[in-house]
């Protein structure tokens, strides 16, 4: 069996990114024990219906846990197939039942069927860590739901906001992804046993031609890994699941990734509104002792971008899975499927890190509020000061002409004096008093039912992650 290490080139999934819980689903071992979990499941099934015998079951079953994964390799060497190479290292350890492995099967009834069992064993690790970080996405939703905040359009000071508000958006789109993956998850199949065609003639020969012992094999074995099979399959099962399945997983990615550049943006210090947690050692630049990089967000979005493609490549293993199979899909597929999950894996580890450490800076929401706060008041003072008798039409001039003065101001530099100039122009007071103006222009509590809205969401976390009442 070749040998990795140091001097040869490793993966980053093979240590860097993706848990280790993760790498083990996609492991050649574990892969390797599914296979044999199949060829078990077939044995005993075969068994019910008289075409093997009880030793012959006991003697698979004794053996499975044997995975031995260099004598597979020195087959495979000489014969070129890794699922054969299998049977014959399984075959060889079986004294008694090593000659009914694989009986009836083509070796798509075995990987396909594994891999659906690894993909319904992947999806479980993101479904439960895409619910973590919801919980704790909804602690800090409740948290700072009443923190006022100025909203950015075009990357410009917009309305107050909340950051709780804000929160909750990115919760919203992740409430999406959990639900698109749990029905992924619960839609998915595997081949079945329908043999080289998907016609399932070898096993219906194999049972001399019985229909109702072809659909007992077909059933038990099925019951026996916990799998749903496909109706119709072909030589494999269908591609477009797995498109299904990566598109899912990539669209997690977007979530996370519109967050981490939020993120991002909210911790430039021309902002430094939030920043993700920063360890006392750690080092920002090799250059710039004084950096204090959002390396996680960054990580995030560098990764949730290779996310992203490949959902293309499954889409054309689907799309070119040519009348009742093809070979061109199979190598890539050793790599879209265990990759798109440990890049899944690791945006969730980051993104809950992020989540769970992220810090708030008050001062620089006053900041922003201060400065900011007063131009997106004035909309409520007009409508209160047309209320009050006034022209609407006159009311925007007047609002307008101090609201240009002011923020070139403001773009210097300088303090935001816009409520105090409100306040003392005549045009306005003739119509509401200096205070009745102010308290107009006080933006804080200007964010509608914004913090009603988010709270809904967090209730909603709480129901989509099994949350009962009596654990908030």
């Amino acid at each position: 069996m070749k040998t990795f290490g140091p001097n040869t080139y490793l993966s980053p999934f093979t240590w860097r990114y993706g848990s280790d819980p993760m790498r083990a689903v996609w492991s050649l071992s574990h892969q390797r024990l599914i296979w044999r979990r199949i060829w078990v499941a077939m044995a005993e099934t075969q068994f019910e219906l008289g075409l093997v015998s009880q030793a012959q079951v006991d003697d698979l079953k004794a053996n499975m846990h044997r995975v031995d994964l260099t004598r597979a390799a020195e087959i495979e060497a000489e014969i070129r197939h890794d699922v054969m190479a299998e049977v014959k290292t399984f075959g060889e350890q079986c004294e008694i039942g090593g000659g009914i492995v694989h009986l009836g099967a083509t070796s798509m009834d075995v990987q396909d069927n594994a891999d659906a069992i690894r993909l319904s064993e992947g999806l479980e690790i993101i479904i439960e860590k895409l619910k973590g970080l919801l919980r704790r996405l909804g602690e800090q939703i409740i948290e700072t739901v009443d923190h006022t905040t100025m909203a950015f359009t075009h990357l410009q000071p917009a309305e107050p906001t909340t950051v709780g508000y804000r929160l909750a958006q990115y919760a919203q789109d992740l409430l999406w992804d959990l639900s698109e993956l749990e029905t992924r998850r619960a839609l998915l199949c595997g081949k079945g046993f329908k043999g080289a065609a998907g016609t399932s003639a070898s096993y219906q020969q194999l049972f001399g031609g019985e229909l109702e012992s072809l659909a007992h094999f077909q059933r038990g074995v099925m019951d026996r890994l916990g799998i749903k099979e496909t109706l119709a399959a072909t030589q494999t099962a269908p591609r477009k699941q797995e498109y299904q399945i990566l598109s899912a997983l990539s669209g997690l990615g977007q979530s996370v990734y519109k967050m981490a550049f939020d993120v991002r943006i909210l911790q430039s210090p021309v902002i430094g509104e939030l920043a993700e947690p920063f360890g006392k050692k750690q080092v920002g630049s090799s250059a710039m002792p004084f950096k204090r990089n959002p390396i996680d967000a960054e990580n995030i979005d560098s990764l949730a971008r290779l996310l992203a493609t490949y959902p293309r490549t499954a889409w054309d293993n689907a799309a070119h899975s040519l009348l009742e199979r093809t070979l061109d899909d199979s190598a890539n597929r050793r790599t879209i499927l265990p990759e798109s999950f440990l890049l899944a894996d690791e945006l969730l580890t980051k993104a809950y890190r992020i989540i769970d450490g992220l810090r708030i800076n008050p001062k620089a929401s006053e900041t922003l509020m201060d400065v900011y706060g007063p131009f997106a008041a004035t909309e409520r003072l007009m409508m209160e000061a047309v209320k009050c008798g006034g022209n609407r039409q006159v009311l925007h001039e007047v609002i307008r002409e101090h609201a240009l003065s002011c923020w070139a101001d403001v773009s210097q530099g300088r303090a935001n004096r816009l409520a105090e100039g409100l306040a003392a122009d005549p045009r306005m007071t003739e119509l509401m008093d200096r205070e009745k103006v102010l308290a107009c222009l006080h933006a804080d509590d200007y964010v509608g039912d914004a913090p009603k809205r988010a709270m809904l969401i967090a209730e909603e976390i709480k129901r989509a992650c099994g949350i009962s009442p009596a654990n908030d």
